[in-house]
């Protein structure tokens, strides 16, 4: 099932407000955890983790936002 323009553009509003910041602090958190576990990971470690999780968020959510800052093709021209 396709969404609709509108539709794409409220859910990319909704997951970057909501979403993203949820998922920054599970991605702290995470990096809080593995900081405890190997008693401070190298900071090359840190930044790949970092990296990796910063791409992906979006993997999923892909197709939600393509094409969500151009105009609506459903709308007249002609209005």
């Amino acid at each position: 099932m396709a969404l609709s323009y509108k539709a794409r553009k409220r859910w990319s509003l909704v997951i970057l407000l909501i979403g993203l910041p949820v998922y920054i602090v599970l991605a702290v958190t995470l990096a809080d955890w593995l900081r405890g576990v190997m008693d401070g990971p190298p900071m090359l470690l840190e930044l790949v983790v970092f990296i990796v999780l910063g791409f992906l968020w979006m993997l999923p959510f892909r197709s939600v936002f393509l094409g969500v800052g151009q105009p609506d093709p459903n709308e007249d021209e002609d209005a």
